[in-house]
């Protein structure tokens, strides 16, 4: 009896630690794949330039620089 509840959670332990790396391994690949899909997007536009139309984002301000002679 006490050796069939050991093996019991012995199998329960390794089922639990197979799930746990899937799960692991399931993140990985999600955070590659988003990874490469930003890669090509920056790689598709290198060197192009883009002008946005909304407001800057934060507290920034142009300045006007005079020269100094």
């Amino acid at each position: 009896m006490i050796i069939g509840a050991l093996i019991l959670l012995r199998f329960l332990g390794r089922v639990m630690i197979a799930k746990r790396n899937l799960d692991q391994e399931r993140a990985d690949l999600a955070r590659e794949k988003s990874f490469v899909k930003e890669r090509n997007e920056k790689l598709k536009n290198f060197g192009k330039v883009s002008v946005s139309k909304s407001s800057p984002k934060g507290d920034v301000q142009d300045v006007d620089y005079e020269e100094v002679s």
